[in-house]
């Protein structure tokens, strides 16, 4: 099994606080799932090749 079979939830910590599904005093985004997409910036191996494609002002 993998892990999100066998866990009930899974948690998405974020620090977007111009984000409207963060939870900005635990730091947590408030939906089920996300979207990850790539950011214009492909191939760095960086935090920056990727975003979340949830996000939502």
């Amino acid at each position: 099994m993998s892990q999100h079979e066998t866990s009930s939830h899974q948690c998405i910590h974020c620090t977007v606080g111009s984000c409207k599904y963060n939870n900005q005093i635990r730091h947590l985004c408030t939906l089920e799932s996300i979207n990850v997409c790539p950011s214009s910036k492909t191939n760095t191996s960086g935090t920056d090749e990727s975003m979340c494609g949830s996000y939502a002002h």
